[in-house]
């Protein structure tokens, strides 16, 4: 089967900095052809005349607030990129402002064709260090956008203070803990930290988060939008864990921004990766279980109003 494409969904609340990052990446030497699909919010589309880079080409998506419209937008879009396949190496895909990132992610999982032909490589979410608590007050959207992203750029560093710039960084950690946060002036950070991440691999949390595996981790806060991870040492019976994760997935989908795992699969020499938007699941058998390596079961719920205990119980019961 041919090499997958990347996708990078580029998200953030209005003003962030998204365009000042997507012409940061268009323009910097590193040798990738991108194409670009903007996400506008009404009649009137101007994103595309904002990015630069005449080299690459901009599809625009109007009317972003509207899920069904977004999703048959980008299917359309993404359908006919693949007809030109091997005229680029990526494909940004960047929201408007006041976009709920969830649709847009689950395109990858719906529609079987574009979830051939590409891979969701990461969300990336731009947040305003000055602004962020302010909009966290009064636009949920923002909030979403963080509790969505594997990575968060906290941009505009430079208009607050150091202890206003670590309260905000405190206040994204609860919301995400799990993410890779990269604080900027101007969106001015090394493109390899953006692109290529892989960043649904659970991994990547090991490096955040070294205790990430310890018995009960998970994080409270005094917003609605809580984290949570689970940990068996060692294998889970598919046959329990599948209609498990189903069935929650179905019963508490609105409330579940966002769910992966890796899964120690009995009598299986690979590892099962998967992740899930509100109530669209979808995982496959990736790499071998490496030789030395621990073999275990994780897995990570952000949402609001999940049941911890019920959620730790229910996956501690699929154990092999």
């Amino acid at each position: 089967m041919s090499e997958k494409i990347p996708v990078t969904v580029l998200t953030g609340y209005l003003g962030a900095g998204k365009t000042t990052l997507l012409n940061r990446i268009l323009t910097e030497d590193h040798g990738k052809k991108f194409a670009v699909i903007v996400n506008e919010f009404g009649e009137t589309g101007i994103d595309g005349d904002l990015v630069v880079g005449a080299d690459e080409e901009v599809f625009e998506m109007n009317n972003g607030c509207i899920c069904c419209t977004v999703r048959g937008d980008l299917i359309r879009i993404l359908d006919g990129l693949m007809k030109r396949k091997g005229k680029f190496d990526a494909i940004i895909v960047e929201t408007t402002g006041l976009a709920d990132p969830a649709p847009v992610a689950q395109t990858f999982f719906v529609d079987q064709d574009v979830g051939d032909a590409t891979k969701l490589d990461a969300v990336v979410t731009v947040t305003d260090a000055k602004w962020l608590k302010d909009r966290l007050k009064d636009a949920p959207e923002a909030k979403n956008q963080i509790a969505f992203a594997d990575v968060i750029i906290l941009n505009k560093t430079d208009l607050v203070t150091p202890e206003e710039l670590a309260e905000v960084e405190t206040t994204i950690r609860a919301i995400n803990p799990y993410a890779k946060l990269h604080k900027t002036t101007r969106c001015d950070l090394p493109i390899a930290d953006l692109l290529d991440r892989n960043a649904f691999d659970l991994d990547r949390i090991l490096d955040i988060e070294p205790d990430f595996l310890e018995a009960g981790h998970h994080h409270h806060h005094s917003e609605d939008v809580r984290s949570m991870s689970f940990a068996i040492p060692g294998d889970v019976d598919p046959e329990k864990f599948m209609p498990w994760i189903n069935d929650i997935s179905q019963a508490q989908g609105p409330n579940i921004l966002r769910s992966k795992g890796i899964l120690a699969f009995k009598d299986e020499p690979r590892r099962f990766v998967f992740q899930g938007v509100h109530m669209i699941l979808d995982g496959d058998l990736q790499r071998d279980w490496k030789s030395g390596e621990k073999r275990e079961s994780r897995l990570v719920f952000i949402g609001r109003d999940l049941d911890e205990a019920a959620l730790r119980k229910g996956f501690m019961a699929c154990a092999a």
